[in-house]
């Protein structure tokens, strides 16, 4: 039976107190952290201490639901490069947090797994529950009380099962200004800006928003340029003429991927599904003004 579980770090300050956890039900559920982490540290040790904490049933899949893009991208894409080039980024220099990746990779070993990115703070029970218990850690070592670390997985289905130790405080690396395509964004708040793009992303496909004039020029780029599904070249102002005469469309999102490309840019990939089919689609969104508006977009009909 696969073992559904959402793992989810937090960080007052970033870095801060730092709290972490994983969540399946309440009977399930293992939370901890230290004086002074990060999120993306919350984030990975959740992860870690998930699977160390069902090592002892190894044949039950686990499906681990996280709102870290860079967690994912750690665990499914970066890390055989990583190990590749002796644990370093294209550019030769160090990767962040490698302490707890080095320990992820070794618990990865002959295990069943899969990860689903859902979108924090939007209502999903599990992360919403995992995101809590963090935060509770987190905030405890603000004040000096003693942090709630819950029933762990063992409790409930495996009681012979040994305890682990608290992990120890990990080291704050000092975050890189720019990460290649390959590596991990640097431990900023990037995950909060992947989370935000993609809202924003949403928020465009949303009939109310599309319909509203003010709000289409406030999230598309004076630049924008889109080329639609069609063949067609958009400008700004024609697309958004365009979008606001148009009849209302019901359109399902479904995320293939979001990243940092740059400091300033965050590309978003994703299938739109409405009545007459399936587009996969591409968005280029660049900070403006402090704030991220969508520069480039292209979409593609699904065969």
């Amino acid at each position: 039976m696969t073992i559904t579980a959402a793992a989810d770090g937090s960080a007052l300050g970033n870095p801060g107190p730092a709290g972490w956890a994983w969540y399946i039900d309440e009977e399930r559920w293992h939370a901890g952290g230290w004086p002074h982490g990060t999120n993306n540290q919350g984030e990975l040790m959740a992860v870690l201490d998930l699977f160390r904490s069902t090592a002892h049933v190894p044949d039950e899949p686990l499906h681990v639901l996280c709102d870290s893009q860079y967690v994912i991208n750690c665990v499914t894409k970066w890390i055989p490069g990583w190990k590749r080039r002796g644990w370093k980024k294209a550019d030769g220099k160090p990767v962040l947090n490698v302490d707890l990746l080095r320990q992820i990779d070794a618990e990865l070993v002959g295990r069943k797994y899969t990860f689903e990115w859902v979108r924090g703070h939007a209502g999903h029970e599990l992360n919403e529950a995992a995101d809590g218990r963090a935060r509770a850690v987190a905030l405890a070592y603000q004040s000096g009380a003693e942090p709630a670390q819950g029933p762990g997985f063992a409790a409930a289905r495996h009681p012979e099962a040994p305890a682990r130790a608290a992990a120890p405080a990990p080291s704050i690396d000092q975050p890189e200004l720019f990460a290649g395509p390959d590596d991990e964004p640097a431990d900023r708040g990037d995950d909060r800006d992947v989370t935000a793009v993609v809202e924003l992303e949403q928020e465009l496909l949303n009939p109310a928003v599309r319909a509203d004039y003010g709000q289409l020029a406030y999230l598309l780029h004076p630049e924008y340029r889109e080329i639609g599904s069609s063949g067609r070249i958009w400008g700004r102002e024609e697309l958004i003429e365009e979008l606001v005469d148009a009849p209302d469309l019901q359109v399902r999102f479904e995320l293939i991927d979001a990243a940092p490309i740059s400091e300033d840019a965050i590309q978003v990939l994703y299938r739109a599904v409405g009545a007459t089919g399936a587009t996969l689609r591409s968005s280029l969104w660049q900070r403006s003004d402090d704030r991220w508006r969508l520069r480039f977009h292209q979409g593609t009909p699904e065969s």
